[in-house]
C-alpha cells in the first residue's frame, strides 16, 4: 500500500511539472525551473496541509497559498487544475466549472486564458494575490496573516475558535532580495505571527546565474536575527522530510517559520542541470522530450494528466478541505445564534460590506476663514466611521501622529503581540519607516476582509509605488492617506516637498486620486469612497491651514462625487474666465475671483478634488461645469502641470511647478513660485488678452 501511495505521490508531482513543461514550451515564453523543482514542495504542502475547499475557494477561514515567485505561475495553475478548484470570480463573470482548465494551460500566457503570465487575482480562482514583481508575494503574505490574527483575536469567543487559519508563501531567492521582503519580514518577527510560514525554494540560480555572484549571505541566520522560526530541509524532493518541516511550523507558536528547502533548479534532464540559461527560457523541443523519458512519460504526448491524478487530489486535499469547511459551516451556525451581532459582522466583512449607519457621525466643519488642515479633517472624519465600522485598521510608516490616522475611539488598541503593548485586536497598525511593506501589508489584509489603510507623507509614495500599482491592479478598495501634499509644507524643501507625485499616481489605472479643498469637501470624500468595493483610493491631503468655505455662500462639498463642481460663479452663471484649482489651490482661485471682480471680470471657480471621478461624468455634465466656448482659464496646482493641459486648453494658462521646491517658510515659498492670489489673477488677466 505505501509503495502504491508512494507511486502515486511521484505520478501527481511529475505531471505538476509535464504540464508546466508543456505549456510554457508551446507559449514559447516563460520559464519551467521553478515549477520544476518546487513541485514536490507545493505538492505536499497542498496534499497533505492547506486547509483549503476547492469547490468553495473564498471560505473566509481557508488556509492561504501565495506563490510569490510569480513567474513560476504554471506550478499554481497545475495544481488548481489537478485539484479542481471551482471557478468562483464574479468581477470577471467566470463563475462555473474548473477555474483553470486543461484548455487554459493549453493556451497559457494566451489572450483569454486563465493562465496568465504571472498569477493574477480576480482572473484566477484559486490566486490568492497578483505577484510577479518579486518580494511582494511574501510582503502580502504578512498582511495575509497578521488579517487572520486579528479576526481571531476580535471575533473568536470560548468555545468557537472561527478563525485559525494559516498563511503559505513560496518565495525564491529573488523575493528575499528585495527590500520590500527584508521590510516584511522584520515586521512578522517582531509581530510574532505563528500562523505565517514561508517555504523558501533555495535553488541558488537567478536569471544572471548562479547567487555566489549577488547572493552569499546565511538566510537562516538572518531570519533567525528577525526572530523568525527556522527549519531546514537538505532534498526538495524528500516528501516526508518536507512533511516534517510543515509540521514543526503548525507546532510553533511564537513566531513565524521559514522553511530553506535545498533544491537543484529543474533544467529538465539532468544533463542540463549545469545550463544556468534554462531558468529564463523554455526547455526547447529535444529537451522536453528527454525530460519527459525522464519522468516516465510519453514524450509524443503533450497536456497528459494520468488516470487517478486529479483523484488523488479530491481524495486528500479535497476530502480534507470540505470536511474542514462543513465543520466551520456548522460552527458558524452555532455561533450566530450565540453572538448575533459579532456573525453579522462576519458576514459583512465577507462581502466587503459596510454596516447601516456606518456614515452617520461624519462630522461637518463650520465656515473659518482659518480654518484647519485637511489631514486635520480627516483624522476627525476618520476616527467617526472607523468607531462604526470595527474591522477598519490601519496606521502610518512611523508618522502616525502626523498624519492624523491613529484611532483614538473607546477600545481602539493597539495590534501588537499580546503583552503590555497591546493584543491583536487593535485597529492601531505600527508599521514603522518601511513603506513599501506597508502597503504591501495592506494590500494582504484588504484580501483577507479587512478595510485597512495605510498613511505617510506624499513624497514617500516613490518608496511604495510597487505595492501600491498592485492594489490598483487587483482591484482593491485600499484607502491610502498621503499628507504634507505640497511645496507648501515649507521649510523641510525640495527632499520632502512633492511635485511630480500627484501625476504619477493620477496615471495609474483604477486608482482614484482626490485632493480635498477644505475639512468639508475631505468629509464627503470619506462618504464616497468606504463603500467602494473594487477601487483603492488615495486621499492627498495639506500639512498647512486651508480655508473652511461657508457652504451657504458656496456650493456644498457634496459635488466631491463628480470629481469637479462649480464652486463659486458668475453672478450670471457666464464667467469670462474659469479659474480651477485642486486641495490648497482652491483657496488661491477663491481669492483671485474676488480681486478679478474689482476689475470688472466675471471668474467662475471649479474645485476638481478628483480628475478620475469628473472623467466619468455625462458629457453634458462636464461641459457644464467647463463650457467649451471659454477658452479662457487657469489651472492652478503647486504640482507638476503634467496632465492641465486638458482642462486649460489652448487659450489658458497653467500655473504649476517645473522644478523642485525651496527650503523656506511656507509663505516664501509661494510668493517664490507664483502661487499667489495677485499672480492667479495676472495669469486670468493673460488669457483674456488683458
Amino acid at each position: 500500500m505505501a509503495q502504491t501511495q508512494d507511486k502515486i505521490d511521484e505520478l501527481a508531482i511529475n505531471t505538476i511539472r509535464t504540464l508546466s513543461i508543456d505549456a510554457i514550451q508551446k507559449a514559447n515564453s516563460g520559464h519551467p525551473g521553478t515549477a520544476m523543482d518546487a513541485a514536490p514542495v507545493a505538492y505536499t504542502l497542498w496534499q497533505q496541509f492547506l486547509r483549503y475547499d476547492p469547490k468553495t475557494p473564498h471560505w473566509i477561514n481557508r488556509d492561504r497559498f501565495v506563490l510569490s515567485s510569480g513567474h513560476a505561475s504554471m506550478l499554481l495553475y497545475s495544481l488548481i487544475h489537478l485539484a479542481g478548484i471551482k471557478a468562483a470570480d464574479t468581477a470577471y463573470q467566470k463563475q462555473d466549472g474548473d477555474a483553470v482548465t486543461l484548455a487554459d494551460i493549453e493556451s497559457f500566457r494566451e489572450d483569454g486564458s486563465r493562465c496568465p503570465g504571472h498569477p493574477e487575482y480576480g482572473w484566477t480562482t484559486g490566486v490568492e494575490s497578483t505577484t510577479g514583481p518579486l518580494g511582494q508575494g511574501i510582503a502580502t503574505s504578512v498582511g495575509m496573516a497578521m488579517a487572520g490574527k486579528w479576526l481571531a483575536a476580535t471575533y473568536n469567543k470560548p468555545d468557537f475558535e472561527l478563525f485559525d487559519y494559516n498563511v503559505y508563501a513560496l518565495c525564491g531567492e529573488g523575493c528575499l532580495m528585495e527590500g520590500v521582503g527584508s521590510e516584511a519580514a522584520s515586521v512578522a518577527g517582531h509581530l510574532k505571527l505563528s500562523n505565517l510560514c514561508w517555504i523558501f525554494d533555495n535553488n541558488n540560480v537567478t536569471i544572471d546565474g548562479h547567487t555566489n555572484i549577488t547572493f552569499t549571505e546565511d538566510v537562516a541566520k538572518r531570519f533567525e536575527a528577525y526572530g523568525w522560526h527556522v527549519v531546514q530541509v537538505e532534498d526538495a524532493n524528500d516528501i516526508e522530510a518536507l512533511a516534517g518541516a510543515l509540521n514543526e511550523f503548525l507546532a510553533t507558536d511564537d513566531a513565524p517559520t521559514i522553511i530553506v528547502v535545498h533544491s537543484h533548479i529543474g533544467y529538465g534532464s539532468p544533463e542540463k542541470h549545469d545550463t544556468p540559461s534554462a531558468h529564463g527560457e523554455p526547455l526547447g523541443p529535444e529537451e522536453v522530450r528527454r525530460t519527459k523519458e525522464f519522468l516516465g512519460f510519453d514524450p509524443d504526448k503533450v497536456f497528459v494528466v494520468p488516470e487517478g491524478v486529479r483523484k488523488h487530489f479530491a481524495s486528500h486535499m479535497g476530502r480534507r478541505g470540505a470536511d474542514a469547511r462543513a465543520k466551520w459551516d456548522a460552527l458558524f451556525a452555532e455561533y450566530g445564534r450565540a453572538h448575533p451581532d459579532e456573525a453579522k459582522q462576519i458576514a459583512l466583512i465577507g462581502g466587503r460590506d459596510l454596516p447601516e449607519g456606518w456614515d452617520a457621525d461624519i462630522p461637518t466643519f463650520d465656515a473659518d476663514a482659518t480654518g484647519i488642515a485637511t489631514r486635520e479633517a480627516s483624522g476627525k472624519v476618520l476616527n467617526a466611521i472607523a468607531a462604526k465600522v470595527p474591522w477598519i485598521v490601519g496606521g502610518a510608516a512611523d508618522v502616525a501622529g502626523s498624519t492624523k490616522v491613529i484611532l483614538d475611539y473607546p477600545d481602539a488598541g493597539e495590534f501588537q503581540p499580546y503583552g503590555e503593548l497591546g493584543d491583536y485586536s487593535g485597529n492601531n497598525l505600527r508599521y514603522g519607516i518601511r513603506e513599501h511593506a506597508m502597503c504591501a501589508l495592506v494590500n494582504g489584509m484588504v484580501l483577507s476582509g479587512l478595510r485597512a489603510y495605510d498613511s505617510c507623507y506624499l513624497i514617500f509614495t516613490d518608496y511604495a509605488r510597487g505595492a501600491i500599482r498592485l492594489a490598483s491592479l487587483m482591484d482593491l478598495p485600499v484607502l491610502h492617506i498621503w499628507t504634507h501634499d505640497s511645496i507648501s509644507l515649507g521649510q523641510d524643501g525640495p527632499t520632502h516637498q512633492p511635485v511630480e507625485q500627484l501625476a504619477s499616481l493620477r496615471a495609474m489605472p483604477g486608482l482614484v486620486v482626490i485632493r480635498p479643498a477644505d475639512a468639508n469637501e475631505t468629509a464627503e470624500a470619506y462618504r464616497l469612497v468606504l463603500p467602494h468595493k473594487n477601487r483603492p483610493v488615495a486621499l492627498v491631503l495639506t500639512r498647512q491651514a486651508v480655508p473652511i468655505f461657508d457652504r451657504s455662500t458656496y456650493a456644498p462639498a457634496s459635488g466631491v462625487a463628480k470629481g469637479a463642481y462649480v464652486l463659486a460663479d458668475a453672478p450670471d452663471g457666464k464667467p469670462d474666465v474659469i479659474l480651477i484649482g485642486t486641495g490648497s489651490e482652491v483657496a488661491l482661485c477663491v481669492a483671485a475671483r474676488d480681486l478679478l471682480a474689482k476689475d470688472n471680470i466675471a471668474a467662475r471657480v471649479v474645485s476638481m478634488p478628483c480628475r478620475e471621478l469628473f472623467e466619468e461624468q455625462p458629457e453634458d455634465y462636464r461641459n457644464a461645469v467647463l463650457p467649451p466656448e471659454i477658452a479662457a482659464r487657469v489651472t492652478v496646482e503647486e504640482a507638476s502641470p503634467l496632465g492641465w493641459d486638458r482642462y486649460a486648453g489652448a487659450g489658458g494658462i497653467v500655473l504649476g511647478m517645473n522644478t523642485f521646491g525651496l527650503s523656506a517658510p511656507l509663505k516664501v515659498v509661494s510668493e517664490h513660485f507664483g502661487f499667489t492670489p495677485e499672480k492667479v489673477a495676472e495669469a486670468a488677466k493673460r488669457t483674456l488678452g488683458r
